[in-house]
C-alpha cells in the first residue's frame, strides 16, 4: 500500500510538531518561539511577508538549520537529535529549485530516488508514475536548465515526493508563476493532501493559504500573530472593509487624518483599507473624506481578506515587509 494511501484516524499523533522554536543570526531573532503541528491529510498554511520567518523555520524543520531553542519532531524523529531519520522522512521544495541543471528530468528523479536509497526496480517504477502524474512525458529527456519556469518549479516537487515521503515542506512553491501554473501545482498540492501526506505550505499569498490550507497560521517577524482556519480568521474581523483609492499620493496622511476615529490602514501610497461595520459606515467615511477634499480614484466595499486580517493585526499588506530583516540564508 502506497505510504499515501489514507487510513483510520484514531487520535494520532502529528506528524509534524513544532514546540517554541527559535532561531537568531546574531542580534536578528528570526524565530520567536513558533508552535504549530500538522496531521496526516492536511495542509497548514504558514502566511507572512518577507522577513516574517517563514523560510527559515522551514530551514528548521528540515535540519538544514540548527535550532536554538524549542523542540521539534517529523514522522515521530527528533529534529534536532536524529536529523538522518527526518531527512528520511520528508520532502522539500524550496523557494528556488534544487534540481542539477546538466542533468535531464528523468536523471534528476532518478538521482533523487537513488538518494533516498529506493531499489532500482522501485525507483524506476516511481519515476514513471511521477512523469506520468504531473503530465512531464513531453519534456522527459530535456536538460533542467532547457525548462520554464513552471516547468521547474513542477520538477521541484516532483523530486521532493520521489520516495514517498510523509511530511513535504512547500515553501512559497508558486513565487513567480504565472495565474495557470499556479493552478497546476494547488491541484497537485491537493492531491498530496488528500493521499495522505501532512504538508506545510509557506507563502505570500493570502488567496493561495485560502484555497489549499486546512489550518493558517500568520506569522509576523517570527511570532504566530494569529491562527486558525481561513473562516475563522476572517470571522475574527467581524467587519466589512471599504477599500479607498487615491487620486493624488500626497493626500493619503491627510485622509488618514480626516478619518482617525476609524482603523485605517496604508496598503500603498494611494490605498486605504478601512474597517467599518455596516453601509452607513462607509457612507460616512467618503462623506468625511470628501469633507476633507480628497480626491478619490476608486472605492469599494468587500467582505473581509485573509489580506485585510494581516493588516489589521500588523498594520501592513502580506506582499513585502521593506523593514523587517531578511531572512537569512544558510
Amino acid at each position: 500500500m502506497s505510504t499515501y494511501e489514507r487510513e483510520p484516524t484514531n487520535a494520532t499523533p502529528p506528524v509534524i510538531e513544532a514546540v517554541e522554536l527559535r532561531k537568531r543570526f546574531g542580534k536578528v531573532v528570526a524565530v520567536d518561539g513558533l508552535s504549530f503541528s500538522v496531521a496526516a491529510g492536511s495542509v497548514l498554511g504558514v502566511l507572512g511577508p518577507n522577513g516574517a520567518g517563514k523560510t527559515t523555520t522551514v530551514k528548521l524543520l528540515t535540519t538544514l538549520l540548527p535550532i536554538d531553542g524549542g523542540r521539534a519532531k517529523v514522522a515521530g524523529h527528533d529534529v534536532a537529535t536524529d536529523p538522518s531519520a527526518v531527512r528520511a522522512s520528508i520532502g522539500l521544495a524550496g523557494q528556488s529549485a534544487a534540481v542539477d541543471d546538466k542533468l535531464s528530468v528523468r536523471q534528476n528523479l532518478d538521482l533523487f530516488g537513488r538518494l533516498y536509497h529506493l531499489p532500482g526496480p522501485r525507483r524506476a517504477k516511481r519515476v514513471a508514475e511521477l512523469i506520468e502524474r504531473f503530465g512531464m512525458e513531453a519534456y522527459t529527456d530535456r536538460l533542467a536548465e532547457t525548462l520554464s519556469g513552471g516547468e521547474r518549479r513542477r520538477l521541484d516537487l516532483v523530486v521532493a515526493l520521489i520516495a514517498e515521503p510523509p511530511a513535504i515542506f512547500l515553501d512559497e512553491p508558486t513565487t513567480g508563476l504565472d495565474p495557470h501554473g499556479r493552478a497546476v501545482i494547488w491541484d497537485e498540492i491537493r492531491a498530496i493532501r488528500d493521499a495522505g501526506a501532512a504538508v506545510v505550505l509557506t507563502t505570500q499569498y493570502r488567496e493561495e493559504a485560502d484555497q489549499l490550507a486546512d489550518r493558517i497560521i500568520i506569522i509576523d517577524r517570527g511570532s504566530v500573530v494569529a491562527e486558525g482556519t481561513s473562516r475563522e480568521l476572517k470571522t475574527r474581523l467581524g467587519r466589512d472593509v471599504l477599500e479607498v483609492s487615491l487620486e493624488d499620493a500626497a493626500q493619503l496622511s491627510a485622509a488618514r487624518s480626516a478619518i482617525t476615529s476609524l482603523t485605517a490602514v496604508a496598503v500603498d501610497e494611494r490605498t486605504l483599507h478601512v474597517a467599518v461595520a455596516d453601509t452607513a459606515q462607509s457612507l460616512v467615511t467618503l462623506r468625511r473624506l470628501d469633507e476633507a477634499r480628497i480626491a478619490l480614484a476608486d472605492f469599494q466595499l468587500r467582505r473581509p481578506t485573509l489580506d485585510d486580517v494581516f493588516i489589521e493585526i500588523t498594520g501592513r499588506p502580506t506582499g513585502t515587509d521593506p523593514e523587517a530583516p531578511k531572512e537569512v540564508a544558510a
